[in-house]
């Protein structure tokens, strides 16, 4: 019997849609909530940093953003830092970045991150 395959593409809100509807609510926290799971972030980011195929630096940043609560809730760059065993001028570079492309926000008068209610 002759395998055959199928392939589908799907535009991009199509995949922004498949990407929120899994996350399962809404926020980048629930979606990466699985990277949490089955021990500390920094344990489950040692376990998948072994992998070459894997980007360090971009499992770091996933990682900083999935220590923050799926509430709402407010971090300081020394709670992250610490969480992770980072160092906090090595946290906050990462929690500058995400700041600038939009996947974190901070207070101005608290100077705390968290990660921006979902738009749309």
């Amino acid at each position: 019997m002759k395998n055959s395959s199928i392939t589908i593409e799907l535009t991009r809100p199509q995949v922004d849609r498949v990407v929120r509807e899994s996350g399962q609510g809404s926020g980048v926290s629930n979606l990466l909530r699985g990277l949490a799971e089955g021990g500390t972030l920094a344990s489950r980011y040692e376990s998948l940093s072994e992998s070459p195929r894997l980007s360090r630096s971009l499992l770091l940043g996933l990682l900083v953003l999935a220590t923050f609560p799926s509430d709402g809730g407010s971090l300081a760059v020394t709670d992250v830092a610490g969480r992770l065993g980072m160092s906090p001028s090595t946290t906050h570079r990462y929690m500058t970045t995400l700041l600038a492309v939009g996947l974190l926000e901070q207070d101005p008068r608290t100077r705390r991150y968290r990660v921006p209610e979902e738009a749309g």
